[in-house]
């Protein structure tokens, strides 16, 4: 990690809650806020991600990779009806279309609400450093989440700057993170296997590739 700029927070802040999708996104993030001496959390509130299997085996390797750091982690709650009850007539929406708008809002609102809990000024998310998605999108949802809660900042950088999204690869690969094929939800896994059967590939098997080591 070396020749990478030290991350400087808004009003310099040192203590910066992570909400954390997984951890193939979020170790660039972890690792360079580590060696940037910014003492934060991970949070994982991921309600979206389907089947419970697929939860549970993201949120374990996030923990490992925390654990691994030393830092503190949050296990949020699976309240996936809601997330369901949340989604309803949304289930077509395409990619970074409205229904994701309501998960990353679901997803931001609870990390606000955590980090006004729990003394923390400023959050983040490691979302916005796969290509995969709009950051605009996702920054403004951070945005309007911590907008309800005095004091509280989102923090709006980009980690794809300075070849984050180059390394989060590497990190994977180095850290034998578990491959996931597809953003989360069961729709996106529904949509990823469409593609795949019109593409003449398999079927994506839950839990079961991993990076090689």
């Amino acid at each position: 990690m070396t020749n990478i700029p030290k991350l400087e927070t808004p009003n310099g802040e040192k203590k910066v809650l992570l909400h954390s999708c997984c951890a193939p996104c979020s170790g660039d993030l972890m690792q360079r806020m580590t060696d940037s001496g910014i003492d934060f959390t991970i949070f994982f509130y991921n309600p979206n991600i389907h089947p419970l299997k697929e939860y549970e085996i993201r949120k374990n390797e996030n923990k490992r990779f925390a654990d691994k750091l030393g830092k503190e982690y949050v296990d949020g709650d699976y309240d996936v009806q809601d997330w369901f009850s949340r989604a309803k007539g949304m289930e077509f929406e395409p990619e970074r279309g409205k229904r994701c708008t309501m998960c990353f809002d679901m997803r931001f609102e609870r990390t606000a609400l955590y980090a006004k809990e729990n003394g923390f000024k400023l959050f983040t998310s490691s979302l916005g450093i796969s290509r995969w998605k709009n950051m605009n999108q996702i920054n403004e949802c951070g945005l309007r989440a911590a907008s309800h809660y005095d004091g509280v900042e989102y923090w709006t950088y980009n980690w794809r700057k300075h070849g984050g999204g180059a390394r989060m690869y590497e990190i994977a690969k180095k850290e034998k993170f578990y491959k996931q094929e597809y953003c989360g939800c069961i729709y996106s896994l529904r949509d990823s296997n469409e593609w795949r059967e019109k593409n003449g590939r398999p079927k994506i098997k839950i839990c079961e590739e991993f990076y090689e080591g």
